[in-house]
């Protein structure tokens, strides 16, 4: 089959990645210059099954008023003139509440685990680099009471096939003793061994080099302006190319849409409507000082929540959600307040490790935001939609470089006529299907 791809992020490049395998013809397309130059550029890094966890939950809404007039809040929505957030946001609360809950965690832990198999499988066959570390991810706590509920939570892990458990501040700092600076602080954590952490852009951006060498064609700096649709199917998708200014229209077999927040608008043209809603996240990547004194393992700020891993000699620091469309500015007031609370909390937990110093001081930060594609469930919506032809792999939230790896896999399978080893609900033709369950042999998690 003939298939084009559109969106170079990590879901559309290991999408493509796992139809080249299956035998299909691919043509990938995306607006920026290389792959992974918009929400997977500088995200957490963490490959984290141990967090597969939606945001609804029971205490969400509480949480959400609380921060709703901090700027420091984790989570914090910026109230639009906008349907689609509205009714976004109405879905999300009706997604609050435990047996919601638990239904969402099983699929993203499903996910989860298929995904990390997957990439272990992809970086086994291709050699690819990408500041991997392979020593877990810790979750410190500095509040005992957010302590005590940690045992509940490395028990959902649990019961759905996840080895995280609780550790003490001595544990804790054996596993990590780049923390022994804020052990004053610490009460204690949680740790799952078997998570990982790495450079999703860098990681993103090798496997669309092995792509290209496998013979897809890619059309970078080309903006996807509409697709047509023609007596039930897609006809063709409409390209811009921003070099020359010239149209085309690619023709293929089958489409699959995987653009982030942006596969909402693309989808509305041919009628299908999905509730994907962008949340902004911010991440500071952060030279090191003194890399012998830097951490090694991924690890979660529980009072901040934000994430931490070690790429090479540098440290990333990435979190917060704010659902206010599709605003990508740093230069508000808001917007510097939050990213800057990220490297300030690098100082707090790692004094004089990293250079946190702000541009005003001599220091080079980089920081960044981009928007994460939410659903009200955190599930991401994969599958085939009611327009023939037409396929969708987005909606992944905070969990697409967790969920990259199998959600490409997974979308390959379907389109080549296969069931994936999944159990997890698709987006179908009428209704979702019920794949079948892993099978022993298939979870390396």
């Amino acid at each position: 089959m003939r298939v084009t791809v559109l969106g170079a992020g990590i879901i559309g490049v290991s999408t493509a990645w796992h139809l080249l395998e299956r035998g299909h013809e691919v043509t990938l397309v995306d607006r920026q210059a290389d792959a992974a130059m918009e929400t997977s550029f500088a995200n957490a890094g963490q490959i984290s099954v141990s967090y597969c966890e939606p945001w609804a939950n029971r205490e969400a809404p509480f949480k959400a008023l609380k921060w709703l007039f901090d700027p420091e809040g984790p989570l914090k929505f910026r109230p639009q003139l906008d349907v689609a957030q509205w009714t976004w946001g109405l879905q999300f609360l009706a997604q609050c509440n435990d047996a919601a809950f638990e239904r969402n965690v099983a699929q993203l832990v499903a996910l989860g685990r298929y995904s990390h198999a997957a990439l272990k499988d992809l970086v086994a066959s291709t050699g690819i680099s990408y500041h991997r570390l392979t020593r877990g991810i810790a979750h410190y706590y500095t509040d005992p009471r957010s302590f005590d509920d940690a045992g509940q939570a490395a028990e959902l892990m649990r019961r759905h096939g996840v080895a995280r458990r609780v550790v003490s501040r001595d544990e804790l700092l054996r596993i990590e003793p780049a923390l022994r600076g804020f052990a004053d602080q610490i009460v204690g954590g949680t740790y799952t061994e078997s998570d990982e952490s790495g450079d999703c852009c860098l990681f993103t951006q090798e496997l669309l080099a092995r792509c290209e060498a496998r013979g897809m064609q890619s059309l970078m700096r080309h903006d996807i302006e509409r697709i047509h649709a023609r007596g039930g199917e897609v006809s063709g998708v409409q390209l811009r190319d921003q070099t020359s200014g010239q149209t085309r229209q690619l023709v293929a077999d089958a489409y699959v849409v995987a653009c982030g927040s942006y596969t909402t608008a693309l989808l509305r043209q041919v009628g299908v409507n999905v509730p994907i809603y962008p949340g902004k996240g911010y991440s500071a990547t952060l030279p090191l000082l003194k890399p012998e004194q830097a951490p090694t393992v991924s690890m979660l700020d529980d009072q901040m929540k934000c994430a931490i891993s070690r790429l090479g000699n540098q440290l990333r620091v990435a979190g917060t959600i704010e659902l206010g469309g599709f605003d990508l500015s740093l230069d508000t007031p808001l917007a510097r307040t939050r990213a800057r609370m990220l490297s300030r909390r690098i100082e707090q937990v790692f004094p004089g490790v990293a250079d946190t110093r702000t541009p005003e001081e001599g220091g080079n930060p980089q920081f960044w935001c981009g928007l994460r594609p939410a659903t009200p469930t955190n599930i991401p919506i994969m599958g085939r939609t009611r327009v023939g032809k037409l396929w969708v792999n987005a909606g992944h939230g905070t969990l697409g470089w967790t969920h990259g790896a199998g959600s490409g896999k997974a979308l390959a399978e379907l389109i080549s006529g296969h069931q994936p080893a999944l159990d997890i609900r698709f987006l179908g033709q009428d209704k979702p299907q019920q794949l079948r369950p892993l099978k022993t042999s298939e979870n390396h998690s």
